[in-house]
């Protein structure tokens, strides 16, 4: 009996080593060096026991444990990552351009390219509109009747939306923009501005 006592005393303390070792590799974001393991279980030969028992538990799982160069990780079995791609878009902030561009756009629609490029005081890369067109914020308006039938731009709905407006007439005005401090020609809004 106590032979048997014994005998499940060591599986439980195996089991046991076996779920530390699979909890220290899972919560670890980097590789985990057998060294590492070795420091937590001792005997050499019940670490490799371990480590080939968990190497069988999870040859057949979503996850499987890879020995990356004497480390240890489990990362997402090839069967099943081409399932588990996420296309996620990073935002990219507008550059200083695009910013003043825009607000042209929605403070002065209907507005043409030359337009814009007068009120800025530096001609317009086509870039610039390229980037509001891929956002959807801006889109064509009418051609203007003037020579040259020029095109001219608005703003969309998903700029509204986006901007939290219910109607373009929602625009702050030039008071708004005092008390909120964004006229104030000593407050830097941009990286490559220089207070006076």
């Amino acid at each position: 009996m106590k032979k048997l006592k014994e005998k499940n005393n060591e599986n439980y303390n195996f089991v046991l080593k076996q779920k530390v070792v699979e909890a220290l590799i899972f919560s670890s974001s980097d590789p985990v060096p057998y060294d590492e393991l070795l420091k937590r279980i001792l005997d050499k030969n019940i670490l490799d026991e371990i480590l080939e028992n968990l190497e069988k538990k999870y040859s057949s799982s979503g996850v499987n444990l890879y020995v990356i160069n004497n480390t240890y990780a489990f990362r997402t079995s090839l069967d099943v990552s081409e399932f588990l791609n996420i296309e996620k878009i990073v935002p990219k902030p507008l550059s200083r351009a695009a910013t003043e561009t825009l607000a042209i756009i929605a403070y002065h629609q209907p507005i043409t390219r030359s337009e814009i490029e007068n009120i800025r005081g530096v001609s317009l890369s086509k870039g610039t509109l390229d980037i509001l067109l891929e956002l959807e914020w801006i889109r064509p308006g009418n051609r203007k009747s003037t020579p040259g039938n020029p095109l001219t731009w608005k703003t969309t709905n998903l700029f509204l939306d986006y901007f939290n407006l219910k109607n373009i007439k929602d625009l702050p005005g030039i008071e708004d923009l005092k008390k909120s401090g964004l006229l104030d020609k000593n407050k830097v809004i941009f990286n490559d501005q220089s207070v006076d």
